[in-house]
């Protein structure tokens, strides 16, 4: 066996020198790479609806997976939720073991986040908490999370009408059953919208439907509505806004519309998804995620059909908002961007993703005590009248007498 020379000696303490100094260089690069923090967002799949799944995508794609080296932590819940609380409530306090994790997205907010947020705060005080369209009870989730954010399907009451007011209505027909007229923030807003008729001359119609929950279900609810529409319309005239509480009830509603001339404001729920595509006969499969291409296609449909001015839609999905602007506000928290007024930061993240789109932010009253929930906003967002644009209505504050009431 031969002896190293002195020369190869010199040689291999170089290399291995050489291999140590790379290795270490890799090690610092990863360190630097990896992120400060994490936020978890959590979101139902796309078994039950897309937009707010879609909003959690664009998250990760701006802001990268946690599995590759991101701070985006995207947890799935399971589909039938009602029916499985403690895997609600594992799963998301489970993010909580991720010391990384300094914030949580919630979007919907469904029954159990406030358990698992009150859960997570018993261990971890330094997490944000943020609840998306929330289905627990108000005061419950408002004192188990640090940031709440809804629809304000209360000051909408007052918008509608002004939409309506502004379209020409000389009626206003309001859908609805009872068991959503049971919903307190459904009931009053249908109150403030007969008040605000009767004080603008406007006649307030309350049309029951059949619930879609009931027996001949929701085909048959949608039926029953397209053929009670010839009726109302011919009764009420062309000049009459038709607006139901029920997602499903949309479909036929602005069938019968466009077919005989009347006036729609806005679907109930807030996005462009609900009703119009399946009403008009649309494929949006193109234009999936892309909100300017999906409402400039139903925009054309409409106006082709003759109702340019006559009828108006979300031009973005709140729930889609909910994921990506409340996902762009705990980021700018975390990051120390914000301007520690909590509702116009709200408004700045969601304007920041809805280019062209009017947003009005308010906090939470209870309707028995009155008392102001300071960390719980109800977002109105201006409503797009196809062939004209924003109606703008949002620049006028809704009267305090109607807020007094309601």
């Amino acid at each position: 066996m031969k002896k190293l020379t002195k020369a190869t000696y010199v040689v291999l303490a170089v290399a291995l020198l050489i291999s140590a100094m790379v290795c270490n260089t890799a090690v610092q690069s990863a360190s630097a790479q990896s992120p400060e923090y994490r936020i978890g967002i959590v979101t139902l799949s796309y078994a039950q609806t897309e937009d707010e799944i879609r909003g959690a995508e664009e998250l990760i794609k701006e802001f990268g997976d946690a599995k590759d080296g991101g701070i985006m932590k995207h947890i799935v819940l399971p589909d039938n939720f009602s029916q499985e609380q403690e895997t609600v409530i594992s799963n998301i306090a489970g993010l909580a073991d991720d010391p990384l994790v300094k914030a949580i997205v919630v979007n919907p907010a469904i029954g159990g986040t406030s358990a698992a947020f009150m859960k997570i705060k018993e261990t971890r005080s330094d997490i944000l908490l943020v609840a998306g369209a929330p289905l627990d009870d108000p005061n419950l989730i408002a004192s188990a999370a640090d940031i709440v954010v809804d629809a304000n399907n209360v000051t909408r009451g007052y918008y509608e009408v002004m939409r309506a007011k502004l379209l020409g209505a000389k009626t206003f027909v309001h859908m609805s059953f009872p068991r959503h007229m049971s919903n307190e923030m459904l009931a009053r807003r249908k109150d403030m919208i007969e008040q605000v008729c009767k004080d603008n001359g406007i006649e307030f119609v309350f049309v029951t439907t059949p619930d879609p929950t009931g027996e001949i279900g929701i085909a048959g609810s949608q039926q029953a509505v397209f053929e009670m529409m010839p009726e109302l319309v011919d009764k009420y005239g062309k000049d009459t806004v038709f607006f139901t509480t029920n997602a499903a009830q949309n479909e036929p509603i602005i069938k019968r519309v466009i077919e005989f001339g009347a006036l729609f404001t806005a679907t109930g729920d807030v996005s462009p998804l609900v009703g119009y595509p399946s009403a008009l006969g649309l494929n949006l499969k193109n234009e999936a995620g892309n909100w300017k291409a999906i409402v400039s296609k139903i925009e054309q449909a409409v106006v082709d059909k003759g109702q340019s001015g006559r009828m108006g839609l979300f031009a973005y999905s709140l729930i889609h908002c909910h994921s990506v602007g409340l996902g762009h506000l705990a980021k700018n928290i975390l990051d120390k961007k914000d301007t520690g007024n909590r509702m116009n930061d709200i408004v700045a993240a969601y304007s920041s993703i809805t280019p062209g789109c009017e947003w009005q932010a308010a906090q939470y009253k209870d309707a028995s005590t009155n008392a102001v929930r300071e960390n719980y906003f109800l977002m109105a967002e201006d409503v797009y009248i196809m062939g004209k644009g924003y109606s703008g209505v949002l620049s006028e504050p809704v009267p305090e007498k109607y807020l007094k009431s309601n």
